[in-house]
């Protein structure tokens, strides 16, 4: 019983991939088209998200200035996740929901991209990053679920929403982690070619 409840999680994680391919192809190939802009013009990543979405934020940040499957020099990006003192000075002095706005509003610039990335679409602090993000003249691309939520209805023409077609929070992260993986790829792919295996 409990290895085919185990099994079904995988298989039910298959298929929404399989069944999200279609659909999401284009907005992560826009929302690619978005970063190598803004990386290519001297911009910077902005990450931001909360709970699984926070180490969302972190890994993709990591692979930016790390790599992800082939050497390259550093792209530049944040994950607005990691700085405690920033988090709870913000979050004491002002409110939990200014954590993330704050420090766009300190660190963004025109040009940038903000990732925004909420399961719901309904995350306060995520929402109000964007808002910033908007003062900013950054471009948006939300990584949500649901049907978008808040986050969906505030995005503009520019923006890239990147929204899974499903309610469980657990698999609308699981393909949250391909589409990450995704503009990876694509990213440095645009940035140098294709890989030579031979």
């Amino acid at each position: 019983m409990l290895e085919q409840r185990i099994q079904q999680q995988f298989f039910d994680s298959a298929d929404l991939k399989y069944a999200a391919a279609e659909t999401l192809a284009k907005p992560i190939a826009d929302a690619v088209s978005a970063i190598v802009g803004c990386i290519t013009g001297g911009g910077k990543v902005l990450a931001c998200g909360n709970g699984g979405s926070a180490s969302d934020a972190q890994r993709f940040a990591a692979e930016f200035i790390g790599r992800f499957e082939r050497e390259r020099p550093g792209l530049a990006a944040i994950a607005l996740t990691t700085d405690s003192s920033i988090l709870t000075a913000v979050g004491s002095d002002y409110a939990f929901d200014a954590i993330f706005s704050k420090q766009v509003q300190a660190l963004g610039n025109p040009g940038d991209v903000l990732l925004a990335i909420s399961t719901s679409g309904n995350s306060a602090n995520v929402l109000a990053a964007v808002e910033a993000a908007h003062a900013k003249e950054m471009t948006v691309i939300a990584l949500s679920g649901r049907g978008g939520g808040r986050m969906g209805e505030q995005l503009t023409e520019t923006d890239v929403h990147i929204c899974v077609p499903h309610e469980r929070s657990a698999r609308i992260q699981e393909v949250h982690q391909l589409v990450l993986h995704c503009l990876c790829d694509a990213v440095d792919l645009q940035l140098l070619g294709e890989q030579d295996n031979t």
